[in-house]
Parts: structure tokens; sequence; C-alpha cells
């Protein structure tokens, strides 16, 4: 298994997907992915590239260990300086379905206060 194989297609990706997320905090956004650029690369078959991948505060909350193409994702997504600060305080929803829609959902996550916080306000 050759590590990092659809890092290349995400990069490609990655601008449009940078503003979809952005966009994602108001409503749903999607994005069609060039089928043919998954499977140059990948040998998935009936298998699919469908994924769903579950982030907050930057951080995978979900396990994406068995599928390479959200792990690869997920890097791209945390290695860009702009999408590793728009995740601080967002919980995102990404998955990708059978027909190669990329469906992305964000929320803001409220800012947790601390006691001591409270007693300085």
């Amino acid at each position: 298994m050759i590590e990092g194989k659809y890092l290349t297609i995400w990069q490609k990706y990655l601008p449009v997907i940078r503003i979809l997320l952005k966009k994602s905090t108001k409503e749903e956004q999607q994005l069609t992915i060039n089928k043919i650029d998954f499977e140059t690369v990948g040998e998935r078959g009936g298998s699919g590239y469908s994924f769903n991948l579950e982030i907050e505060k930057g951080k995978v909350m979900n396990g994406i260990s068995g599928t390479a193409v959200a792990r690869d994702l997920f890097k791209t997504l945390t290695t860009d300086p702009q999408v590793k600060e728009f995740f601080l305080n967002k919980k995102a929803k990404v998955r990708m379905n059978k027909q190669f829609m990329l469906i992305m959902n964000t929320v803001e996550i409220e800012p947790v206060v601390t006691e001591e916080e409270v007693s300085v306000l």
C-alpha cells in the first residue's frame, strides 16, 4: 500500500474546498470530484471511495484508519494553515458518496469559559 497516494488529488481541490468549508457554516456545500482522478490512483473497485470524516477543533472524531482517501484529505486539510486555523473552533462533517460528491457541513463551537475567566469578567 502506498502512503499518501491521494494527497495530490486533494491538493488539486484544496483551493475550492477551502472556500466551500467557509460557506458550509451557513449551509451545506457540495463539490463533485472527478471520478477518474481516484480510479487512476486507487484500486478500490466495488468498495468505492466513499467515506465520512468528522472533525472537531482540528482533530478527527471518528475512525478513518481504514480509508486512505479520508486520511489523505484530513492530512491535506490540517497541513494547510488557513484550514487549520478555520478548524480551531469548528465542528465539521465532510463526506464523499459513491457518486464522488464531497459534502461539507460545519458549525461553530461555543468557546468554553472557565470559572477563572468568569471571575475576571
